[in-house]
């Protein structure tokens, strides 16, 4: 069954991007032929993520009636199927909300699964996300304003008929300032589909233009990207162990030409 899944957060800078890019890619490594399209036309972000920036044609094309849908898909890391948003301030005036359900009906001829990258808030480009989507995936960082925000999208997409699959819990520092995982379900009113430990590795990926799964599968963000994948299609994954040589032994090989 083809799934139109959006990834949303009520506010900003709580990680979406990278947890749909990252999940993009996990659920494409599982054999699931998935797209992930950018939706948010104005503040782009995932095509940096996925080291895919500065294509000729994007969305923004399509959405302005310059170009079909199907120029605008290019493969990416792990054989994922990538949308970008691009960033046009000419494509921002030309662009017709409207144009994005008969894409995305195009794109689900191929595809088995299309996430959906929601702009943050509920502006107009957001609601238009949502409302073309099936399924929803909520990220939220365990703070308070984070989840006040998250709430208010979840009350939004339950208006618009959207299944809510549950939350995914970003940044987690085990910070006892910060909301448990028993207080955000009981909030939200949604199951915890998985927590994302804070991790400097993922800012290190973006800034050489890689998934974190794809630069550092032995991570904990990794892994638990992965096992959030494969819990969305009810297969099973072994997280992969780091390795056990501590970081003196490794020094000590190097220097010696050992390995």
């Amino acid at each position: 069954m083809k799934r139109v899944i959006v990834v949303a957060s009520g506010k900003g800078g709580v990680g979406k991007t990278t947890i749909t890019a990252n999940l993009g890619v996990a659920l494409s490594t599982f054999g699931e032929e998935t797209l992930v399209l950018d939706a948010d036309v104005a503040m782009a972000n995932l095509e940096l993520i996925l080291g895919m920036e500065g294509k000729s044609i994007t969305l923004h094309d399509v959405l302005s009636g310059d170009a079909s849908i199907e120029d605008a898909i290019y493969e990416g890391p792990g054989g994922l199927k990538v949308v970008p948003a691009g960033i046009s301030l000419e494509g921002l005036r030309k662009i017709k909300l409207d144009r994005l359900e008969e894409a995305l009906e195009t794109i689900l001829q191929d595809t088995d699964i299309l996430l959906i990258d929601a702009p943050a808030g509920l502006e107009k480009d957001a609601l238009a996300s949502i409302a073309a989507a099936q399924e929803m995936i909520l990220v939220t960082t365990p703070e308070v304003p984070s989840i006040s925000d998250a709430l208010k999208t979840k009350i939004i997409a339950n208006k618009l008929g959207v299944d809510i699959i549950g939350v995914v819990i970003n940044r987690e520092l085990h910070d006892k300032t910060f909301l448990t995982i028993e207080e955000i379900e009981t909030i939200l009113e949604v199951p915890v589909l998985a927590v994302i430990p804070d991790d400097p590795e993922v800012s290190r990926a973006s800034a050489f233009g890689e998934p974190i799964i794809v630069k550092n599968p032995k991570s904990p963000t990794s892994n638990a990207i992965m096992q959030l994948g494969a819990d969305l299609i009810g297969e099973k994954y072994q997280p992969i162990e780091p390795d056990k040589k501590g970081v003196i032994s490794k020094l000590v090989e190097g220097l010696l030409g050992r390995r």
